[in-house]
């Protein structure tokens, strides 16, 4: 991606392209505003502003007051300023700020998954594909036939902000957790296989009911509300009551993995994992997670040296940097001196 791109809609400087000292002209979307008073008492604007490739903090300081009655958080507003580093944090100092009247390209604002959706469903039907269990395999063909379902499915974003946070994301996300759980399965015999794949594909299909996404992912009332794993356990009921002789234990088995798979009530599970499947989910749901949420941490931060900035979620720096490529060890052929002795060897003359 260069430094600048020209659409139909203005010169646009990325905002993962921004640097210390740039003169900064663009549309950006408003993610967060706050209107504060400086000890004189003068107000002034927080912003962070975002594309689809980050989000930055700016101040305006200038005429905060009037330019705070343009426009509210969730709008795009043309902005023009200069980048500058404020306790080793890039910021820009708004000179311009106005409406934005132009059409709006969603695909400015929103990441997409860099990933093929096509070649993802593929790998993600295939694997499921594999489920044996006749009444599991009933169940996961009346979601995938669902064409409203599969076509949010494919397009949903994971999570607001901290892992899978873009269009595309719940498919990437779901297809990493059903390719661990195969692993897990062939690696513990004790887990039964059909039943943590079917969970795995299922766990977070309430998503699509949580979040929206027009130019920025954020709840919906109905996520606020309810929460995608009370919405998740609704859906799998849609499912199950068209489903002739579905057993009732398969049934609140499927039921207990998705309301457990965050795993402790202070992170929003309703119960904690009481069987195999259910803690094998939980851990593998988490690590999916955290990999992804971290790696894009790690990849937008802007700090200079080794260690990233701090991280408020884990409470840590994070190192970064790859390890160099290994030094392999020579393979020159063992040779022998005989006339090194062993400790104990007898004494010569």
């Amino acid at each position: 991606m260069t430094n600048a791109e020209t659409d139909n809609t203005s010169f646009h400087l990325w905002v993962d392209a921004i640097q210390e000292e740039d003169l900064v002209s663009g549309c950006y979307l408003v993610k967060e505003k706050r209107m504060s008073t400086t000890r004189n008492g003068n107000a002034f604007m927080s912003l962070v502003l975002a594309d689809r490739t980050g989000d930055i903090h700016a101040k305006v300081w200038e005429r905060a007051e009037a330019l705070s009655g343009l426009f509210h958080e969730g709008d795009v507003v043309q902005v023009a300023g200069k980048a500058g580093s404020y306790r080793n944090q890039l910021q820009i100092t708004v000179s311009g700020l106005e409406q934005f009247a132009g059409p709006l390209e969603p695909e400015i604002f929103i990441e997409v998954c860099p990933k093929d959706p096509a070649e993802m469903m593929r790998d993600i039907r295939d694997l499921i594909g594999g489920v044996q269990d006749v009444h599991l395999k009933g169940l996961v063909k009346s979601f995938l036939a669902d064409r409203e379902f599969m076509a949010r499915f494919k397009k949903a974003p994971a999570a607001k902000s901290f892992h899978h946070a873009y269009l595309g994301g719940l498919l990437e996300h779901t297809l990493s957790v059903c390719r661990l759980a195969v692993h897990a399965a062939d690696h513990y015999r004790h887990l039964n296989r059909d039943l943590l794949l079917t969970a795995a594909f299922l766990h977070d299909i309430g998503k699509i009911r949580e979040l929206g996404y027009d130019l920025m992912i954020d709840y919906t009332d109905e996520g606020r509300l309810v929460g995608h794993v009370v919405l998740g356990v609704a859906m799998l009921d849609e499912k199950l009551k068209i489903l002739k002789d579905f057993p009732r234990e398969l049934a609140v088995r499927l039921r207990h993995l998705i309301l457990s798979h965050h795993g402790e009530y202070d992170f929003g599970s309703p119960k904690m994992p009481k069987f195999l499947e259910a803690f094998a989910l939980h851990f593998i749901d988490d690590l999916d997670a955290k990999i992804n949420g971290v790696a894009r941490f790690m990849e937008r931060d802007r700090r200079e040296g080794s260690w990233t900035d701090f991280n408020r979620m884990f409470g840590r720096y994070f190192l970064k940097g790859e390890i160099g490529p290994a030094q392999m060890t020579s393979q020159e052929p063992e040779t022998t001196d005989n006339r090194q002795g062993t400790l104990f060897s007898p004494a010569r003359d």
